[in-house]
């Protein structure tokens, strides 16, 4: 097996969005367990890359503050959707790779990183999407560096489909169907509170943590 090699990943967590179903609160900032949803996230990630950046169109200094991570805005402008903030963080990074993950999902997998990358490298492929058995969760994704250019162009022709740029390049997926609550994601209060509800009944697990051992 190819080791994971972390110190050329940089991990970008996506918080670029309007979230208008959580009454337009800004997500990454709503609190789950004790802290902000991206603290979760980023706490996450660091253990899977050299460097986590938040893309972030607003509240640049409250991500900051909370993560003491680099934020950076989308250079495409019109809040364009994930894939400006993948293409923001690839002009961000010098890094080979880039991992992303969004910050409504703080039950992120500690394996998000290496089983992205062990289909990477199964297949010499481009970009590793999480799918989690029914279908492919397109902003769970490890991708290459040199994909930038190739990015820029597509968003350029007005483009903003994900699942469209992702079929015009060498894209494979990596299976965590046995890792469900990674892809849990909360857009609204209501979910957020059953969020709550749920690490509750597991114990006082905190968001983005392995189950406690029996």
């Amino acid at each position: 097996m190819t080791p994971y090699p972390r110190e050329e990943i940089t991990a970008v967590v996506l918080a670029g969005g309007r979230a208008r179903r959580m009454g337009g609160e800004d997500k990454g900032l709503v609190e789950v367990a004790g802290k902000p949803m991206i603290a979760h996230t980023v706490d996450v990630l660091r253990t899977q890359a050299a460097e986590v950046i938040v893309n972030a169109n607003r509240n640049a200094d409250a991500y900051r503050s909370i993560t003491g991570c680099r934020v950076i805005a989308d250079t495409v402008g019109g809040f364009a959707g994930p894939l400006a903030g993948m293409a923001s963080a690839l002009e961000a990074s010098a890094n080979r790779l880039l991992l992303t993950a969004p910050c409504d999902s703080p039950l992120v997998t500690g394996e998000l990183g290496p089983r992205l990358h062990a289909a990477l490298a199964r297949d010499d492929a481009e970009i590793a999407v999480a799918h989690d058995g029914e279908r492919m969760q397109p902003v769970f994704a490890l991708l290459a560096h040199d994909l930038l250019p190739d990015l820029l162009a597509f968003l350029g022709t007005g483009e903003r489909k994900i699942d469209r740029w992702y079929a015009t390049r060498h894209t494979v997926t990596a299976d965590f169907s046995d890792a469900l609550d990674t892809f849990l994601n909360v857009n609204t209060p209501s979910e957020r509170d059953r969020l709550e509800r749920r690490l509750a009944q597991l114990g006082g697990r905190t968001a983005g943590e392995p189950p406690h051992p029996c």
